[in-house]
This record gives C-alpha cells, structure tokens and sequence, in this order.
C-alpha cells in the first residue's frame, strides 16, 4: 500500500497534534507566572483571598480573576484574531492562537514593569496601581483566548457590535475603556484625565 501522496508527487506532512499547542499554552502561562514572581509581583491579592469578579474600581483592580478591564483582554483577543488573519491566515488556526497567546503574555509581563507600571500612575487614572497580581495576569491571557474564540465564531459585524457595546459599557461604569487606556498610555491628555477621575 502507497503513502497518499500531493499532485506534486511529495507526501503531505503530519499535522501539529493537538496536545501539544495545549501544552504550549500552559507553558506560556507558566513563564508569565514565573517571571512575573521572579519580578516581585504577589501571587494573589495582598488581602488575602482569591475572587471571581471584583466590580469596585478600587486597590482590588488587577487582583483578582476578574474585573471591568478583563473586557479590554476580551477585546485584545480580537484584535489579535484580527491581526493574525491579515497576516498569517496561512498557518494554522492552534499555531495562531499560540501566537496571540504568546504576544498577551509579553505585554502583561511588560504591564508589570517598573516603566509601565509608573506610566499608569503618572499618566491614567490608575493612581494607585501597583502592578497587577499573578493570578490576575494569567486570567488576563485566558480572557484574551475567549476573545480570540469569539472572533473565530462571531461574523465580523458581531465582533464589531461587541467591541462598541464593551466600550460604551466601560465608559459608562468605569469612565476609562481599551481605547481612552491606549491615548492616555502613550499621549496622555489632562482634560481627560480629570474627566476620568471625576473632576
């Protein structure tokens, strides 16, 4: 019996098994947690416990598994989605999503450097944010991999409706959202500031 064989006359090569992108994730996530620690940032909230939804915009935000800014990860996983089929729809869907994965574990290791951390508290209405706890940067990576899911199913008018309805929803909650994080990171705007923190 022939091995099946292309129109070219070679042989197809096996595909990536599915476990190991599995195990490739969870490295990442490990070598977030790992350096992140190694970096100085807590294991969980310095008040002790571990919560599923923290909705007070206080010194709990990016303690706990959950806050309003896990939407704005949400919204990064489809941004990357985006990304990555304009630029690679070619490789496989696991090996992207690795990707993604690996690019919103480097940002929440560069989140919670010593620059970006005082960016925030100079800059943003983040006054007392210390950098975010592990447990919480890692739930951050997840939240990105639901978004990047999300993309994946939703038709692109509902991915669009989503991202407007999430940044409404912000806006209106925590006067702050992924767009108003990104300005006032890299330009910030005083008015707006002020707006943010009430004023």
């Amino acid at each position: 019996m022939t091995a099946l064989t292309r129109g070219d006359g070679t042989t197809p090569r096996a595909g990536v098994a599915p476990w190991l992108y599995v195990l490739a994730i969870v490295a990442v996530l490990v070598v977030v947690a790992e350096v992140e620690l190694v970096m100085g940032r807590e294991p969980i909230c310095t008040c002790g416990f571990i919560s599923l939804w923290h909705g007070a915009v206080d010194s709990q935000n990016s303690q706990q598994l959950a806050d309003w800014y896990t939407f704005t990860h949400i919204e990064h996983g489809l941004a990357f989605y985006a990304l990555l089929f304009l630029v690679a729809r070619r490789l496989p869907m696991p090996l992207r999503l690795l990707l993604a994965v690996g690019i919103e574990g480097a940002w929440e290791i560069a989140e919670n450097s010593p620059f970006i951390i005082d960016r925030y508290r100079t800059a943003t209405l983040s006054l007392d944010y210390y950098g975010d706890s592990v447990v919480n940067s890692v739930a951050d990576v997840v939240a990105m991999m639901v978004g990047f899911w999300m993309a994946r199913r939703l038709p692109v008018w509902g991915t669009v409706a989503f991202v407007v309805l999430v940044e409404v929803l912000l806006v209106l909650t925590i006067r702050d959202n992924l767009a108003l994080n990104i300005i006032m990171l890299i330009h910030p705007i005083e008015m707006l500031k002020q707006w943010q923190l009430g004023g």
